[in-house]
């Protein structure tokens, strides 16, 4: 008597119970705020002075008062020029009637109440005189001064734990003084594939394959994407496709890492060996996910490690890492918020074959503003993962008709 199947589970379903597991990691690491792209942070940072630290120009030009230029216009009366400030220097009190040469960056002066640029002042020196400047506008008060603090308040938190940093976030803390910036650990995985097929690039001629193998694709796109999210990756190759060669690689693979990371060999055929051994060494769920491409997924512990296995299908590895592995090594780096952001996109392609599992489709953007879709959807077929720029979310049993609204992943959202 067959058992029967277990019905297969949504998408949302296995990601809460995977984000579920994910407990963050809690050693920190102090790193250089030059190399901390792309990492989390550990700890709020929080800014010991104010930015901008004075009241400075915006613009090149003459600080002035404005009650002074006001009075100058009724008599069109030029203004003295009486000192020059420049970025990195302070200048003196601004004495009636009078004006201070000014550059981008320069704090303004005591009395000072506005700042003209140069374009609306004419300069008037005649030899061995004073300068003097003609104001051609009335500015407002308060005109081209950036304020002290506006930017950053002393005792502000700029920079929140669990963010992940970004080139502008890395100047937001190098202008508070930040040069080390303290950072979750990066999560350690240990990576290999599973498969007697499989050929390195390199090790074999494309003229000299065998007949029934295949290059290990799996690999490159796993590991680059792995590097991405900021992982300190091991790869373990190829293991065979042995229980005792799966059992030695998993037991070895535990000793010093985080997660373990497989591609293949989790179906239940006699030639899958990845759910023995790692129930011989840990515990194991192997999922059916209601997805499409990449149902089968599994997830489990071997020995202290993580253990997550995907598909052997390039575009179905592909698209369960995006899908479950990206917010799982997010969330163990501590970062709460880890869904993609969507968009909706306008189909210019039509798609009857509804199918009874949610469907993740290739397809690109159009100079009409429209999305396209890679004519083959095919989970073999990594070509639409290069040609497409992200991934169109059709609910379960829906067939999406030219000019529908549907939700669009970009990849943008999910590479990194």
């Amino acid at each position: 008597m067959s058992v029967p199947r277990a019905p297969l589970k949504p998408l949302d379903a296995a990601l809460a119970e995977l984000l579920g597991n994910a407990q963050p990691l809690e050693a920190i690491e102090w790193v250089s705020t030059f190399e901390a792209d792309g990492r989390v942070l550990a700890q709020d940072i929080v800014s010991g002075l104010q930015v901008p630290s004075q009241d400075n120009s915006s613009m090149d030009g003459y600080a002035v008062r404005h009650a002074d230029v006001l009075a100058a216009q009724h008599t069109a009366t030029p203004l003295a020029v009486t000192q020059r400030i420049a970025a990195g220097s302070v200048g003196e009190a601004l004495q009636a009637m009078s004006v201070a040469r000014i550059f981008t960056g320069a704090p303004i002066p005591p009395g000072a109440d506005a700042v003209v640029m140069q374009e609306d002042c004419d300069l008037i020196q005649a030899a061995g005189e004073p300068a003097h400047v003609l104001i051609k506008m009335l500015p407002a008060l308060g005109q081209w001064i950036r304020r002290a603090g506006e930017d950053v308040t002393k005792g502000a938190v700029v920079l929140s734990k669990g963010e992940r940093l970004t080139p502008a976030s890395l100047g937001l803390a190098a202008s508070i003084g930040i040069n080390l910036l303290p950072l979750v650990r990066r999560p350690r995985v240990a990576l290999f594939s599973t498969g007697d097929e499989l050929v390195m690039p390199g090790d074999v001629a494309p003229e000299l394959m065998k007949p029934g193998t295949i290059y290990n694709s799996n690999r490159f796109f796993l590991r680059a994407l792995l590097v991405r999210l900021g992982c300190d990756v091991t790869d373990l190759g190829i293991v065979p496709d042995r229980l005792a060669a799966t059992v030695d690689a998993l037991q070895s693979a535990a000793q010093h890492h985080d997660l373990i990371l497989t591609s293949g060999g989790v179906s239940v055929g006699e030639e899958d060996h990845i759910k023995p051994a790692v129930q011989t060494l840990g515990t194991l769920d192997l999922w059916q996910i209601a997805i499409k491409p990449g149902k089968p997924f599994a997830h489990g512990r071997v020995q202290e490690a993580h253990f997550i296995g995907l598909p052997g299908n390039p575009v179905s590895s592909f698209v369960t890492f995006l899908l479950l592995v990206r917010p799982f090594l997010l969330r163990l780096q501590g970062v709460a918020e880890v869904a993609p952001e969507s968009i909706a996109a306008t189909a210019h392609f039509t798609w009857a074959r509804a199918d009874k599992r949610q469907e993740f489709l290739r397809a690109r953007r159009n100079q009409a503003g429209g999305l396209d879709l890679f004519p083959n959807q095919s989970s073999g077929v990594l070509t639409s993962a290069v040609w497409g720029d992200g991934l169109v979310d059709n609910p379960p049993g829906k067939t999406i008709a030219h000019g529908d609204v549907v939700r669009f992943i970009p990849f943008s959202e999910l590479l990194g």
